[in-house]
């Protein structure tokens, strides 16, 4: 309809309008006909080239521009793009394409840029490449997991056996499901795996399923696209598991998610395909899922509150976390890198120790916060204690109360567990200072005030048997 009331216009009113729109085109332009004329230029190819009207039009394009490449162009009816030309000094790229009407060329057009524009072009593009390796590598640093299992307190004692499956876990893109109580460190887990798996490099994305509302979860996980509500991002939102892609994400506390959106996960790990909230189509992703709970997810499952089809999915890899009070040779490692960051950040010269009192009672406590509670008894201490030495009264206040949380084992005896714990380490070093043989353990009862049969007896008790 368009095109059947331009042809109303005059001849000349035609010729009119396609000189101003080929005034406005910000590119150079010139045209040549069959016969290699020159039919027409527009102000932008003679600011560019320097070439003026009267100089070229109704002229053979060779007569003016001897190294017209144009020419091949009408000839052979092949487009030829960014093709570099300078004459004089005068510098600029040149895309070339037939004119063809009714399946036969009837000339040739040359659409050129500066390259001064070509350079700002080129120097934006450059800079906008900068900003996004920049962005990338933020956020590279961002999803990055920083724990290594070398660094995991216990590797060669309470936690060795967890470590190992951890480490084999590492060699495979199979899923891995932690069990284990609140605060023994199943994302540290969960990231040593991912640092020692074939993914280290790409993006580690913890997620705490319980930390986001329900109405949300959806969206954060799988993205969205633009529209789908009213607060929408214009353009959508990736989600979680997109910005995942070839790395691994950590779903802690997978048990709270609603057993809808349980439904969805299976679906993302059986087809390796996720769709966006609002989105028809599905794409294609590559994700590692490391899953941990502290619940009983069979428990779950019998009160049809957990899918039994998703938990098969995800403990394909199992790792089981004990609880610290099943560990407790591992304790004091644990409070010496604590204190090792302390005295690291410490803005005086005091250097803290833990008196060896108030060790006994750290490992007759029963840690139901496990590890995380440990650190925060431990970072209390400093604070409290006034010299390097921490002691018993520099504990929170619940070590010294009726409710302190105590094994059974323990619960009588916390004072007692303290003073033996002393005289070990006195006699120890009693015994280390004299010697090994029969008149050394005696100047070593005298200097103790017992006798030589009571230091048998605790060194029996305390199983001193070096010496």
């Amino acid at each position: 309809m368009l095109y059947e009331n331009f042809k109303e216009f005059s001849l000349e009113d035609q010729l009119d309008w396609f000189k101003a729109t080929l005034h406005s085109i910000h590119d150079g332009v010139l045209v040549i006909d069959s016969k290699e004329i020159v039919k027409l230029i527009n102000p932008e190819y003679s600011r560019i080239t320097g070439v003026q009207p009267n100089e070229i039009i109704g002229k053979p394009l060779r007569l003016v521009r001897p190294k017209a490449q144009l020419i091949e162009t009408l000839k052979d009816g092949k487009e030829r793009i960014g093709v570099y030309r300078k004459e004089g000094s005068v510098e600029y790229v040149v895309d070339m394409a037939p004119i063809i009407l009714n399946n036969e060329i009837i000339g040739a057009v040359s659409i050129c840029k500066g390259l001064t524009e070509v350079h700002k072009l080129s120097k934006e593009l450059e800079k906008n490449k900068q900003k996004l390796t920049q962005l990338k590598e933020r956020m590279d640093i961002l999803y990055q997991a920083k724990y290594t299992f070398d660094q995991i307190i216990g590797s060669e004692s309470g936690l060795k056996g967890v470590v190992h499956l951890g480490r084999k876990a590492a060699e495979s893109n199979l899923p891995v499901l932690i069990i284990g109580e609140s605060g023994t460190g199943k994302e540290l887990f969960a990231q040593a795996i991912h640092n020692a798996s074939s993914r280290a490099e790409k993006p580690f994305i913890p997620v705490n399923c319980a930390s986001i509302p329900e109405s949300l979860i959806e969206s954060e996980l799988f993205g969205y696209t633009e529209g789908t509500f009213t607060s929408a991002k214009k353009g959508g939102k990736l989600g979680l598991f997109e910005i995942a892609n070839s790395g691994t994400i950590f779903l802690d506390e997978i048990g709270e998610l609603s057993y809808d959106l349980q439904a969805k996960l299976l679906r993302v790990l059986q087809e390796k395909t996720l769709r966006r909230v609002g989105e028809a189509g599905e794409r294609q992703i590559d994700v590692r899922v490391i899953a941990a709970t502290n619940r009983d997810l069979k428990q779950l499952i019998e009160k049809k509150r957990f899918r039994e089809d998703l938990y098969f999915r995800l403990n394909v890899l199992h790792l089981d976390i004990p609880p610290l009070r099943k560990r407790k040779q591992d304790i004091p490692d644990i409070i010496d890198l604590i204190l090792h960051k302390h005295n690291l950040h410490s803005e005086s010269e005091r250097y803290y120790r833990l008196h060896q009192s108030t060790l006994a009672i750290l490992k007759a406590y029963d840690w139901i916060g496990n590890v995380r509670e440990l650190k925060n008894t431990i970072d209390y201490a400093v604070c409290m204690a006034d010299e390097r030495d921490i002691l018993p009264e520099h504990l929170p206040s619940s070590f010294h109360g009726e409710n302190i949380s105590i094994s059974k084992k323990n619960s009588n005896y916390l004072l007692k567990a303290a003073v033996e714990e002393t005289e070990k380490n006195i006699i120890t070093d009693v015994l280390q200072k004299h010697g090994s043989e029969l008149e050394d353990k005696k100047k070593a009862a005298k200097e103790l005030g017992v006798s030589l049969a009571t230091l048998y007896n605790k060194m029996k008790k305390y199983q001193l048997y070096d010496f």
